[in-house]
């Protein structure tokens, strides 16, 4: 903690909404940092990998830098880790974007593309082919016991990040691939996109992440980081 408040180390590595997201931390009260140093992450209270753009520049942006190892260890530490829509799928196995590339591996998973999506949506009567990537305001479900496939979750949400959030409140995305956890009982929330219900936030352990931005989606993505920060505080490393 640094003067009574919770530490966030919002990591740079090139790629990604730092500033909203560090603005966001000291709304409610967390004091954050933009950095790539190592030191800065193993001595914060709480790490925030956000990021856009493409999968394998920003592996190689985070080898270059050296902040693979580092990021790995704290994903295993007791110290919460949050991803952030890109930072999300870097925490995964591996990705199917432009070929196959190794993510962190924090959490066995894959990431794959936005896909079927024969189906259209209806605005103002009219049938729309949905379009790829996704760019705007979606909703967030429990997960449904089609997608569970028989893994099966406790839907609460209480003692998460998205603790009093309601069920199918909206958040906003931007995104052409999403993460397949090969867990599924580790999906806190899913969203429907075309054919598709595809997992669009996880906890595993202290590792929480999120294919929505929440710190340009209004009052409730707020909360996400109000409820991260009172976890942390509840529970410092």
């Amino acid at each position: 903690m640094i003067d009574g408040k919770i530490h966030a180390a919002i990591v740079d590595y090139g790629l990604g909404n730092l500033f909203s997201v560090k603005q966001a931390c000291e709304y409610v009260g967390m004091s954050a940092v933009i950095t790539s140093v190592h030191l800065e992450l193993e001595t914060a209270d709480v790490v925030i990998l956000p990021g856009v753009g493409a999968f394998s520049d920003a592996m190689t942006a985070l080898k270059k830098l050296d902040l693979i190892s580092p990021l790995q260890e704290i994903g295993k530490s007791q110290k919460w880790l949050v991803g952030i829509c890109l930072g999300m799928q870097l925490l995964m196995s591996e990705s199917y974007e432009f070929g196959v590339h190794k993510g962190l591996n924090v959490i066995e998973g894959s990431v794959v593309p936005i896909e079927n999506l024969e189906a259209t949506s209806i605005v103002d009567g009219i049938p729309r082919k949905l379009k790829v990537p996704q760019v705007g305001w979606n909703q967030i479900w429990h997960p449904s016991d089609k997608y569970l496939n028989n893994h099966g979750k406790d839907s609460d949400w209480s003692n998460t990040p998205l603790w009093n959030i309601a069920d199918a409140e909206y958040f906003y995305f931007v995104h052409s691939f999403y993460v397949k956890p090969a867990r599924r009982e580790l999906t806190l929330a899913t969203t429907k996109y075309g054919q598709i219900e595809f997992c669009s936030s996880l906890q595993y352990n202290k590792n929480f992440a999120c294919q929505f931005h929440p710190e340009r989606s209004g009052s409730q993505g707020l909360k996400i980081y109000e409820n991260i920060n009172a976890m942390v505080s509840a529970n410092p490393e």
